[in-house]
């Protein structure tokens, strides 16, 4: 039995599944993940292992083009089935490493309608199936709104533990855990709080079913470095209204990268292009406009390939590492027209 995307359903996952460091997954990836987690049945893995996607339902989680090539599309699927966990085996020190899926479809089914159909690894069944405690659940929509990936591991993070109402981390598991370079913002605590705590706590009220508190916890390291977090993790009941997955789905029919899109920029309901170049502007401190992020975007695109333009993540530390070298610049000299700069480091790389 083949599960296809109809209804929405829980995302059920398994506690060690979630403590699982990522390996480089970007926001659509996660995104897609958690889809395919809440189409299956963890008491049926033989029936529903193997989920299947309309293409057109497909293209818009993995925020693609609406006209794509099929060389493009086994790019794209085989980065997924090129995704990898790692489980630790803390007895020994040692560790296990399988891919999440066996393999991956793209075909035409008999009305001549295409569709894409993912299978699960062999090796991953456990993490997905078959368990009946130690897990944590979630309705799919508290995930649809957070741009970041940041964000995402966040939500799930603290979701698994809203039973128990707090958890501790120290800093650097916290960065790996959520996808932060350990030295990323090392003696910078002002930029980190600003950029991934407050910016999680804003969207996790904003736009899920929990929010946090957070505190500096234990003891402090050499001049008051913060060394642990507490986080105070409560029920949320005043969010924004959420998408379902098929309204989702169908607020983002028509090509997410798009020109249409940007003239929509002011819509109440942000599309996935939005958060997009919402995202690279952070990547900049907030200092350009929409407008002006999207014609970065757009030379980024001249100079990177199609796998790593599409990966999300790869484009925010592209742009974020240009702007980081302005920064530096700046300091020796006065920089007066910090856009054009911008433009200019890229211009170099075309």
């Amino acid at each position: 039995m083949i599960m296809t995307l109809k209804k929405n359903n829980l995302v059920k996952k398994r506690n060690v599944l979630n403590e699982i460091r990522p390996s480089t997954m970007s926001l659509t990836e996660m995104r897609f993940f958690s889809i395919y987690l809440s189409k299956i049945h963890i008491d049926r893995p033989d029936e529903t292992r193997v989920v299947r996607f309309p293409l057109d339902d497909f293209k818009t989680i993995m925020e693609l083009e609406s006209r794509i090539n099929i060389q493009h599309m086994q790019k794209v699927t085989n980065s997924l089935l090129c995704k990898v966990v790692n489980i630790r085996n803390d007895e020994t020190g040692g560790y296990l490493g399988f891919q999440l899926f066996k393999e991956c479809m793209v075909d035409t089914d008999n009305h001549g309608d295409w569709y894409v159909e993912i299978d699960a690894h062999d090796k991953a069944l456990p993490l997905m199936f078959s368990f009946k405690n130690k897990y944590f659940r979630y309705r799919i929509e508290n995930i649809l709104r957070l741009k970041s990936p940041n964000q995402y591991r966040m939500y799930e993070l603290l979701k698994q533990y809203e039973g128990v109402g707090w958890r501790v981390f120290e800093v650097d598991e916290l960065k790996e855990l959520i996808g932060v370079g350990k030295d990323e913002y090392e003696g910078r605590w002002d930029n980190f709080k600003k950029y991934v705590l407050i910016a999680c706590q804003r969207a996790l009220s904003e736009h899920t079913d929990i929010k946090f508190t957070y505190e500096p916890h234990g003891k402090k390291g050499r001049g008051g470095k913060v060394l642990a977090l507490k986080f105070i993790i409560e029920k949320n009941e005043d969010y924004t209204d959420q998408l379902t997955l098929d309204m989702y789905i169908e607020n983002s029919k028509g090509g997410v990268f798009g020109a249409d899109d940007v003239s929509d920029a002011d819509d109440e309901e942000k599309n996935p292009y939005q958060e997009r170049i919402e995202f690279f502007m952070e990547a900049c401190n907030n200092e350009f406009t929409f407008e002006e992020v999207v014609v970065l975007q757009d030379k980024m695109r001249s100079v990177i390939s199609n796998s790593q333009y599409f990966d999300q993540i790869y484009c925010y530390h592209y742009i974020s590492d240009r702007y980081k070298y302005m920064e530096l610049q700046s300091k020796q000299r006065k920089i007066s027209k910090r856009f054009g700069y911008m433009k200019s480091l890229m211009n170099k790389e075309i």
